[in-house]
């Protein structure tokens, strides 16, 4: 009788509980005040700054071919205590740029590998975003040939928009002389941007029929990180990325990607057969790059944009098979910290 005595109690005094939590929440000065202190938690949130080093984010891992929204197209950053790089800006990376709480105010340039959608469409957004965020110079936008089109036809398209926000918030808060960006063409194997503490030098890529297309390397404090953008296992890459600590290469499984042609055959799909075909012309085979990235003393490869995009367990494991267990899928908001002078890549995931 005494335990059932305590039991009724309990389960009176849990009832009380959850209906006063209830009328509680449903009261608007506790909603108010709840939704208040969450505003201020995001918004006191500093930017993510690296200790030391060299930091690098991947703000996208996709391609194109495949759907999986916990990945963004490609777009990777690079974050030093002095730098704020971004190496292609595909849909949906700014909105993990924001998540990774990139110092957008101080961004020193966006690096363009070629010009397909999936690594530009993203720019405009990333252009607004730095601006509002203080940015006192016009974006510049790296690139090889044809940088100065794409980057004029965004002035173009957005300038209409930059102009509607300085009238509504002001001159003094939003320039309009910083709204527009500025293409800066280059050659591959140019170095294309350097200073006291780092150097971004390029090279050319194969993506044919995209001609140039290039990759990037960054040296910063004895540490080095190479961006394939989309390529062909090739030698100019892996003799540009000779000794990097860490190489993110593109990548396309052989292993996915057959079984997915052989069934839109068997559909009658032809168009999408034939374009899921045409695309192992000009994206590197993951059995073509463990061999080559140990040849060349890369100490981490880790493979980005995908192709197609594994949407789950079993077709990531499917993307890996055969590969060495060292060999990383890169995964969007995922971090790979390299201190100065050293050897140690501290790799976390988000």
């Amino acid at each position: 009788m005494k335990k059932k005595r305590i039991l009724s109690v309990t389960t009176t005094l849990l009832l009380v509980i959850l209906v006063a939590g209830t009328l509680a929440y449903n009261s608007h000065t506790v909603q108010d005040t709840l939704f208040q202190n969450a505003a201020r938690a995001v918004l006191s949130q500093a930017p993510a700054e690296p200790i030391e080093g060299m930091r690098v984010v991947v703000c996208g891992s996709a391609s194109p071919l495949g759907n999986d929204p916990e990945r963004a197209q490609a777009c990777i950053a690079i974050l030093t205590p002095q730098h704020l790089f971004i190496f292609d800006i595909g849909a949906r990376a700014p909105g993990r740029i924001a998540q990774a709480r990139l110092p957008l105010s101080r961004i020193d340039g966006v690096f363009l590998t070629h010009f397909h959608s999936d690594h530009i469409s993203g720019i405009p957004d990333v252009n607004l975003a730095s601006w509002v965020q203080g940015r006192t110079q016009p974006l510049s936008v790296y690139g090889p040939t044809g940088v100065t089109n794409v980057v004029e036809g965004f002035n173009l398209a957005y300038r209409l928009d930059g102009r509607y926000r300085t009238a509504h918030h002001g001159r003094a808060l939003l320039n309009p002389d910083t709204h527009q960006m500025t293409a800066v063409e280059f050659s591959p194997g140019d170095i294309v941007w350097q200073d006291a503490h780092v150097t971004v030098s390029s090279f050319a890529v194969e993506h044919p029929p995209i001609e140039p297309a290039v990759g990037y390397r960054v040296d910063y404090g004895g540490r080095s990180v190479v961006i394939s953008g989309d390529t062909n296992a090739s030698d100019r890459l892996f003799a540009a990325a000779e000794n990097a600590d860490l190489l993110l290469h593109d990548a396309l499984s052989r292993t996915l990607l057959d079984p997915m042609i052989e069934t839109a055959a068997d559909l009658n799909l032809s168009i999408m057969s034939k374009i899921m075909s045409d695309v192992i012309d000009y994206h590197a085979d993951t059995r073509s790059l463990p061999e080559r990235a140990r040849d060349a003393g890369i100490k981490q490869l880790a493979l980005y944009h995908m192709v197609p995009v594994p949407p789950n367990a079993l077709a990531t494991t499917l993307f890996l098979r055969d590969l060495p267990d060292d060999i990383i899928l890169a995964r969007d908001l995922q971090q790979f910290d390299l201190p100065i002078n050293s050897d140690e890549i501290r790799i976390s995931s988000p």
